[in-house]
């Protein structure tokens, strides 16, 4: 499988999309969500997963990685409507239901309705998994503009706020909340500050909110990934540097989806039963000592 991970380094050319969320139908190579031999054993069996951020990436291998372990899967997303079609078949595909609900987590509203239509449509909600996020690359700290910075704390920090209360209607005990942070939160990025501050938002949020459910039985962890190959990244930054992305990392290399989607399956399950207020590290043997 590494043969398989380093061709695809070497074959990645130059590219960039101007637009965020990316778009993943439109990058080359696609990335690769499936993870053929990860064999599911029915970790998550008769539950039902919102994931945020669902479409595309790490959101989709995660929603066919959830599937193929049992589980039925709301996904969320902004505007990519045929990245998540394509995500909602892929689900069917392994045998389980999907919805799709467009909107924007930074809206209360949406966030309010959305979890509303997933009991409705599904049953049930027993995962969340709070993926959506945005980054917007800037070279000078002083070219971060109250509007950059507002808007991505609104989808980044405020949508998880959002959902997380949206859904604490609905979690039983038992249930499971996985935020997605980054290895930004613990090695910082020059260019990525505001985005960053974000994540280490998300942290703490996620350790202070493991300790209020403690008694209610609902776990809550998160999910920190170095540089992985999704849409973001053609979204974010220019095409020389998307070209050589993720060479950085000890294992020389960018990650695929499919290498990161089994960290939320554990800590969605109960094998994770004893942990809570952790976040795992995915990122290509960065050692960040969080």
């Amino acid at each position: 499988m590494s043969d398989r991970y380093d061709r695809q380094q070497e074959e990645r050319p130059a590219q960039e999309q101007a637009r965020q969320p990316g778009l993943e139908h439109e990058m080359e190579p696609r990335p690769e969500p499936f993870a053929p031999e990860y064999r599911g054993s029915g970790k998550l069996d008769g539950k039902v997963a919102f994931i945020s951020g669902g479409d595309s990436g790490i959101g989709r291998a995660v929603a066919i990685l959830f599937a193929r372990e049992g589980g039925d899967v709301a996904i969320a997303y902004l505007d990519e409507h045929e990245d998540a079609e394509e995500t909602k078949s892929l689900v069917e595909g392994e045998g389980r239901r999907a919805i799709t609900i467009a909107g924007d987590v930074g809206d209360e509203a949406f966030c309010s309705q959305a979890v509303e239509r997933t009991v409705s449509e599904l049953g049930a909600l027993d995962v969340l998994v709070n993926h959506a996020g945005e980054q917007h690359e800037q070279q000078r700290f002083e070219d971060i503009g109250a509007d950059q910075l507002q808007q991505t704390f609104r989808t980044n920090v405020f949508g998880v706020f959002h959902l997380t209360r949206a859904a604490l209607a609905h979690l039983p005990e038992g249930g499971a909340i996985v935020n997605t942070s980054s290895i930004t939160a613990y090695q910082g990025n020059p260019t990525l500050i505001d985005y960053s501050a974000t994540n280490g938002a998300l942290v703490a949020l996620t350790r202070s909110l493991a300790i209020s459910l403690a008694e209610r039985g609902i776990r809550v962890n998160s999910v920190a990934p170095g540089p992985v190959w999704t849409p973001l990244i053609p979204a974010s930054f220019p095409a020389g540097k998307v070209e050589d992305f993720g060479e950085q990392t000890p294992m020389g290399r960018i990650g695929q989806p499919e290498e990161i989607a089994p960290s939320y399956v554990f800590l969605a399950s109960s094998d994770a039963s004893f942990i809570s207020g952790q976040t795992l590290h995915p990122n290509g043997g960065t050692v960040v000592n969080g």
